[in-house]
């Protein structure tokens, strides 16, 4: 039964390997060929692995960029207005405008009437916002890669 057909079978294709050597020696020779060029080529091509860079003084902020910048930022949470009350006062003498919204919608009509200098931040929680410029929207890229 199932024991003599499956011997027949191989007894089959080994008469048909060694009936058509060429087209058997190609089957082992071009997959160990292909495995030699991407080595090769891993090899030529090595990955770049950079060093640390060592913390360095950038010296003092030119400020006179953010004279009248304004910054919107939505939901009006208690931790949202923390962080835009560090970010207003603390890094800067002058202070940054800020401005809060009820909704995310309120920010955008905001935008689209304020000068160029108006960027909107969107709290999704304490850990997490959206940056809104002009139309468009940068996520934080804590773990991206640089683009």
């Amino acid at each position: 039964g199932v024991w003599r057909q499956t011997r027949a079978l191989l007894f089959k294709n080994c008469l048909i390997k060694c009936r058509t050597k060429k087209s058997s020696v190609q089957e082992v020779l071009f997959p160990l060929f292909f495995l030699f060029w991407l080595i090769l080529m891993s090899m030529m091509h090595p990955h770049r692995k950079y060093d640390e860079v060592a913390n360095t003084n950038l010296g003092t902020l030119d400020t006179s960029m953010l004279v009248n910048f304004i910054i919107g930022y939505t939901p009006p949470t208690r931790m949202a207005r923390e962080i835009m009350k560090k970010v207003a006062f603390d890094n800067f003498e002058d202070g940054i405008i800020t401005e809060e919204y009820l909704s995310e919608e309120e920010l955008q009509e905001a935008s689209a009437f304020k000068p160029s200098n108006f960027v909107g931040v969107v709290f999704s929680d304490a850990m997490s916002y959206q940056l809104r410029f002009h139309d468009s929207v940068a996520m934080s890229s804590i773990y991206m890669e640089s683009r």
